[in-house]
């Protein structure tokens, strides 16, 4: 993929990079926002934007990029770029957009290396940029494709707004125009939810759809953000918009359902669903399909909460998983566990993980950190592991 001329000086020049994409991502997002201030108020999260976890993110994701390049020549990431495109598309990128990226990305790259990047350089992760792009924008032409052509958000209305826990609120919703077909929705798949805020800024989030995939209205699930007491994170904008404001007859706006956090072509294998706090979302969902589509096999459902109070879709989580034949239910609570129920954080060491199981996880990165570790430890392969980050995607970018 990558030319044998800038692979040598890509790999010579990745240490610096790396060491100053950091530095290098601040400064792309300050010039890309002064440049085009409408991003920041109705495209990028000003929540993520405030407390840098989408530069840690975009680093994260660059790096790891022009790292595979180097390691594997002849593959394309595509999991990695599937899980941006997916975002991407349910925020209605166009392809316009990445020339924009590129032109103020690059000149963050020069201010902060300054003499370093000689022309030969500058054509080496030029070629890096566009190969990643052009890739994106190819797999994000697909997604709208399936999508039935459509790109951006649509209105939908409120018809029912339940209260979950005293933290967490679902909403159902049906579009505002009742001729227009709800489109299908693969389990574990989530929407971009846009509101418009009290000071004008038109501010778009992703939640998963935690109905059955095959209800004609669709519905979300929203977690109030509290941010930290530091002040170091602030609260999220749009969750207490959607908590205080929000009521049945209201209209929102969202996209297509997007997301790589799917059921497979499974089949008898069994699975294993893990999720903490609000991550239970996209399993309500996969239960819910499989116990429509008459799944047999093992299903091992894994979840972790403050306390049953605070856990959302209890119920259909409950009544979901009893539906299963061959079901598994381990539910784990920091404090006021039930009979049925263990106290602490989840831990996978007394429960069975069948050969051959393949794994699905949506929950806080440490968790499910842990819960990979464990499940490797007992032979789970890594290829079989897959989960859902809320929000920016830390996991490379940590690593």
């Amino acid at each position: 993929m990558l030319s044998e001329s800038s692979a040598t000086t890509v790999r010579a020049t990745l240490p610096a990079v790396g060491a100053a994409i950091g530095e290098i991502t601040e400064r792309f997002y300050a010039r890309l926002f002064a440049a085009h201030p409408a991003l920041l108020r109705n495209l990028f999260n000003r929540g993520n934007q405030a407390a840098g976890t989408q530069r840690q993110a975009l680093a994260g994701s660059v790096a790891a990029f022009a790292t595979h390049l180097l390691d594997h020549p002849d593959q394309r990431p595509d999991a990695l770029l599937g899980r941006i495109a997916h975002k991407h598309a349910s925020l209605g990128v166009t392809p316009e957009q990445y020339a924009v990226v590129h032109e103020h990305l690059f000149a963050a790259i020069a201010e902060v290396l300054g003499e370093a990047v000689t022309p030969e350089v500058a054509v080496a992760w030029d070629e890096v940029y566009w190969l990643m792009a052009n890739a994106l924008v190819a797999i994000e032409k697909r997604l709208y494709e399936e999508s039935g052509g459509h790109r951006g958000l649509r209105p939908w209305e409120v018809v029912e707004r339940v209260a979950e826990t005293a933290d967490v609120v679902t909403f159902r919703v049906r579009p505002v125009d009742g001729g227009t077909a709800v489109r299908g929705f693969r389990a574990g798949q989530y929407v971009s939810v846009g509101v418009a805020l009290p000071d004008g800024a038109r501010q778009i989030r992703q939640y998963s759809l935690s109905g059955a995939p095959g209800d004609s209205v669709r519905q979300f699930s929203v977690k109030r953000v509290q941010g930290a007491a530091d002040g170091t994170t602030p609260d999220g904008e749009v969750s207490h918009h959607l908590h205080a404001r929000v009521r049945a007859g209201d209209v929102l706006e969202l996209s297509e359902p997007y997301g790589d956090l799917v059921l497979g072509d499974d089949g008898d294998r069994p699975l294993l669903l893990a999720s903490a706090g609000i991550g239970v979302t996209p399993m309500v969902a996969m239960l819910a399909a499989l116990a429509a589509d008459g799944h047999r096999a093992p299903v091992t459902v894994v979840h972790g909460d403050r306390s049953p109070a605070d856990h959302a879709l209890r119920a259909d989580h409950t009544a979901y998983a009893a539906k299963l034949p061959d079901a598994a239910v381990h539910f784990f609570y920091e404090r006021d566990a039930e009979p049925d129920a263990r106290t602490g954080l989840v831990d996978l060491a007394d429960v069975d993980v069948a050969p051959g199981t393949r794994a699905y996880l949506c929950g806080p990165l440490p968790f499910m950190r842990a819960v990979r570790g464990q499940l490797l430890a007992k032979g789970v392969a890594p290829a079989d592991i897959h989960y859902e980050v809320f929000g920016p995607d830390l996991w490379l970018a940590a690593a």
